[in-house]
């Protein structure tokens, strides 16, 4: 009853599929997805545990360093083969996805772009393989949106760096329920003020420096069950100045060169799960009959399906259209990145909300999925930039 139904064909146009490679690269996961992710998402969703087994799998794939250049063991590939990759996992299993977009745009991407050479070479072959599991750590118990208010420091003593803080809704913060950190954490800090202002430092944190740990695995979670959140600690943790990204207040350059990648790659988790939702919608319209009559035949009915459909196909357009025409080296659509983001993420809740409404009772339990894509898409709203965040930043973009 919760198998991953995809006889509605929404995603065989050429924007979606612009060459042959993407193509081929669509119906690699969309295999993938049905033989290995949907059996185990409802289980692990249940159990709040990340299949690190599986995830492992997308290395094999070539997944984990998907826009990764193939000299330091990536793919090489561009933002809408990115794009294709999230919504494809999430259409299945939005958790998992999650913990894949941690890893390979928050931490792997973050890297490739930004790292040194020979921080790119020494790391980038172990996280593109699947051999090691990366995070990025920026928000903090008291901020958020509010980057610049962060109240980690790291100071330079001698040949290392002297980190403090914590860090709070770190997906894959650790990796298991044994709290296993992450092998790789991209890490923000304050180094001081320049200007009156603060000035942000990034680090390259490993696991096994002394003074880095878990605090505490985030459990209970409305959804997004089957991605890990930790806090982390850095009590006096000592980092080798060689992990230092870049130069000391760069923070700022590195954030929005990978920002508009992290958003665009989210709202495409949104289209997986509207897409998913609608598939649902009509699969079960189709086969549920009330008054003699399958659902489909009633208006009330026709309205959430129609308007779904158009809803995605729309916002779709708009996400596929924005990473075709993203540069995975440099920042310059923020308006746009913004704004897929800002619509897709609350049209997946809204069309899984609407498949909760034509499935009825059955769209309120997990067994039939729609429960836990209603569940999962309301993260998207929040992580990766807030809703208010994006109305603010796009509208500051237009009146400038």
């Amino acid at each position: 009853m919760a198998q991953h139904d995809t006889t509605v064909n929404l995603t065989g146009f050429d924007l979606f599929n612009p060459t042959e490679e993407h193509k081929m690269l669509r119906e690699m996961i969309r295999s993938f997805v049905l033989a290995e992710v949907e059996p185990q998402a409802l289980e692990h969703d249940r159990a709040e545990r990340f299949n690190l087994a599986l995830f492992r799998k997308l290395g094999e794939l070539g997944l984990l360093g998907i826009t990764v250049p193939e000299a330091y063991g990536g793919s090489g590939l561009d933002p809408l083969a990115a794009v294709i990759a999230h919504e494809e996992l999430s259409a299945s299993d939005p958790g998992f996805c999650l913990a894949y977009l941690a890893h390979a745009m928050l931490f792997v991407n973050n890297l490739a772009v930004n790292g040194s050479e020979d921080q790119k070479r020494r790391v980038l072959p172990l996280v593109c393989s699947g051999e090691a599991v990366g995070a990025m750590a920026m928000s903090e118990p008291n901020y958020g949106t509010d980057v610049l208010g962060m109240e980690t420091t790291a100071e330079l003593k001698g040949n290392h760096y002297v980190l403090n803080g914590r860090k709070m809704w770190i997906t894959n913060g650790c990796i298991d329920d044994a709290g296993t950190p992450a092998d790789f954490v991209w890490v923000y800090a304050r180094t001081g003020t320049k200007n009156g202002k603060p000035q942000l430092s990034t680090f390259l944190v490993e696991k096994g420096f002394a003074g880095y740990e878990v605090g505490q695995k985030i459990r209970d979670k409305t959804g997004m069950r089957a991605s890990n959140t930790a806090e982390l600690v850095f009590n006096n943790c000592q980092v080798p100045k060689e992990n230092l990204i870049g130069a000391e207040g760069s923070s700022i350059h590195h954030m929005m060169r990978n920002l508009e990648i992290e958003r665009v790659t989210l709202a495409a988790m949104a289209l997986g799960i509207a897409r998913r939702s609608l598939e649902a919608m009509v699969k079960y319209s189709k086969e549920r009959h009330a008054f003699g009559q399958p659902l489909h035949s009633f208006g009330q009915v026709q309205r959430h399906i129609a308007e779904s459909y158009a809803e995605y196909r729309a916002s779709a357009c708009y996400v596929y259209d924005t990473a075709r025409r993203m540069r995975l080296d440099a920042a310059g659509n923020r308006l746009d990145s913004d704004g897929v983001k800002l619509i897709a993420t609350t049209l997946g809740k809204n069309i899984a909300d609407r498949a909760i409404q034509v499935l009825g009772g059955y769209g309120y339990v997990g067994e039939y999925v729609v429960e836990r894509l209603w569940r999962d898409a309301k993260l998207l709203e929040i992580g990766g930039g807030t809703l208010e965040a994006h109305q603010k930043n796009i509208t500051r973009d237009l009146v400038r």
